[in-house]
């Protein structure tokens, strides 16, 4: 370990040089000024110290006005201030701005020695602390950027179970997965038009693309019959809310998502299924989805009839605003751009192959 840096300052020589040859012995290398004026030259110089060790009355610039100086531009360099006993009330105050000590004239060597030490102690325990905050700080970034990466790894495996979930239900049902995709693409245009957070919008996504997931457990024979179903038939093909529900409930990142999916063929007057739900009952992303899921119906092709256009769509759900449909949301909805509805349609079936989680384009196509 090198031996640390001392710069003694004194107007008297004398005492300067005894001062040094006392630190000298102890092992410390020294340099002298003879002001504080000739201190700071020095400091500027670019000369390193680990202690000062000034006299308190000199000439050109006293012992005070280097303190000053030293702790502007030096501010992890002690002072320890000499002075005589009658100097006692401005050493004190010297202290209070911000020297480490003072040393009353006239001292013993092993009295000097033995502040000089403490004082380079704190020093060089003030700086292992700031390297070790700095250190700390530099962890913190590192496992909060780790924390980062994880978390987008995590969503992303969320955005593989989806699809896996998509691709599932598209082999059970093919009308759905056109269908699911635009859905999904109006409801989020619908959430960010009501100024919904991020984060809120992720889980309504997730309940309008997953919400007939249910139907996986429906039988074939009454999923794919081609005729009207009759009263029996239609009441298992109502159970494909509570089916869902029941599937996503105890998967975590799709919990709060599943009541969208319990909740998403109710009605806002409460003649819906499979609970009645009514009003604000009903789930926020439910009661956007119902509004999304009636407009892809309307203008998308049926068995039974052709695509009907936008306006249609526009007039038919304006119409049942307070009955099937919360006022709130159509209100929203209705004061968006028509053409916004074509051309999320036209961008989800133009990618249809490419994005089997529709967040994701609506965010790329939105520069979200």
């Amino acid at each position: 370990m090198s031996a640390e840096r001392i710069l003694v300052v004194d107007d008297e020589e004398a005492i300067r040089e005894i001062v040094c040859s006392m630190l000298t012995n102890a092992g410390h290398q020294t340099r002298q000024a003879s002001s504080g004026l000739k201190a700071l030259e020095i400091l500027n110089s670019g000369a390193e110290f680990e202690l000062i060790l000034s006299d308190l009355m000199m000439a050109e610039m006293d012992g005070i006005g280097l303190l000053e100086k030293v702790k502007e531009s030096f501010p992890d360099l002690p002072v320890i201030m000499v002075t005589a006993v009658h100097d006692i009330s401005v050493a004190l105050a010297a202290i209070r701005n911000g020297a480490y000590d003072y040393l009353l004239k006239p001292f013993e060597r092993e009295q000097m020695l033995a502040m000089v030490k403490r004082a380079l102690e704190h020093r060089r325990l003030k700086l292992e602390n700031r390297a070790y905050q700095s250190n700390l700080e530099s962890l913190v970034a590192a496992r909060t950027e780790q924390l980062r990466q994880t978390m987008t790894d995590l969503e992303r495996s969320y955005d593989i179970t989806l699809e896996a979930l998509g691709d599932a239900l598209d082999l059970k049902d093919a009308e759905t997965e056109g269908h699911s995709k635009r859905v999904t693409a109006f409801t989020i245009a619908v959430a960010r038009a009501m100024g919904l957070a991020g984060d809120r919008i992720r889980v309504i996504a997730r309940g309008a693309f997953l919400h007939d997931i249910g139907k996986m457990a429906i039988p074939d024979a009454i999923l794919r019959k081609p005729g009207a179903l009759d009263a029996d038939e239609k009441a298992i093909m109502m159970e494909h809310c509570f089916r869902g529900y029941q599937m996503l409930r105890k998967i975590p990142f799709l919990s709060e998502a599943s009541d969208i999916v319990y909740s998403h063929q109710e009605k806002y007057d409460g003649s819906g299924y499979p609970r009645g739900l009514k009003g604000e009952q009903i789930p926020l992303g439910a009661r956007i989805f119902a509004v999304a899921d009636t407009l892809d119906a309307i203008t998308s092709d049926r068995p039974y009839r052709a695509a009907q256009p936008t306006r249609a769509a526009l007039d038919e759900i304006a119409k049942y605003s307070g009955t099937q449909f919360d006022p709130v949301v159509v209100k929203t909805f209705l004061s968006m751009p028509e053409s916004i509805w074509e051309d999320l349609r036209k961008q989800i079936n133009s990618q249809i192959h490419r994005y089997n989680y529709p967040d994701k384009f609506v965010k790329a196509s939105a520069g979200d």
